[in-house]
Parts: C-alpha cells; sequence; structure tokens
C-alpha cells in the first residue's frame, strides 16, 4: 500500500463524508421546501443522496458507478439545498 492508495482511500472517505451530510441535510429539510423550490420531492433526495452515500462506501468515487454518485452528491449540494434554505428563509435580498 503505497500513497496512491492512500490519497484515494483518503479522497473516498472525504466524499462518503459529503455524501453522508448531503443525506442528512435532505432528510431534516422540510418536504414542502422541496416543492415551493420547484425541486424533485424531498423523498427523492433523500433517496439519491442515500444510494450515493452507499455507492460512494461500496466501489468508491472513481468507479463505473462512483462518479455518477459524486455528481448527484454535488448537485444536490450546489443547486438544491441552496433553494430550499432560499425558500425556507423567504429568499430575502435584503
Amino acid at each position: 500500500m503505497g500513497f496512491d492508495w492512500a490519497v484515494l482511500e483518503g479522497l473516498r472517505l472525504v466524499l462518503l463524508a459529503v455524501a453522508a451530510w448531503a443525506f442528512v441535510d435532505a432528510v431534516i429539510r422540510p418536504a414542502a421546501g422541496y416543492v415551493a423550490a420547484g425541486k424533485l420531492s424531498k423523498p427523492a433526495w433523500a433517496a439519491i443522496t442515500a444510494l450515493a452515500a452507499v455507492v460512494i462506501y461500496l466501489q468508491g468515487p472513481m468507479t463505473f458507478l462512483g462518479l455518477p454518485a459524486v455528481i448527484a452528491t454535488v448537485v444536490y449540494l450546489v443547486d438544491v439545498r441552496p433553494a430550499v434554505r432560499g425558500v425556507q428563509r423567504g429568499n430575502s435580498s435584503w
């Protein structure tokens, strides 16, 4: 086990933690926020992020299924999460 393995294992653990965080965040947000933001439903995003975390755990991020899992996690965190949070806060620009 060399340096390459350590880097890939570190990347896997970091991305697993990020996917788990996305799942927990998807679960704690109210369902009405997803509908109001025009996104997929809360159960859909919870399932997507949970599946992403499982795939990253079992296969790693640099596999045929791992890359889409990472992309799904990133989409949730940079697109869906801010939209749902904005709806909860009233999306005030002041």
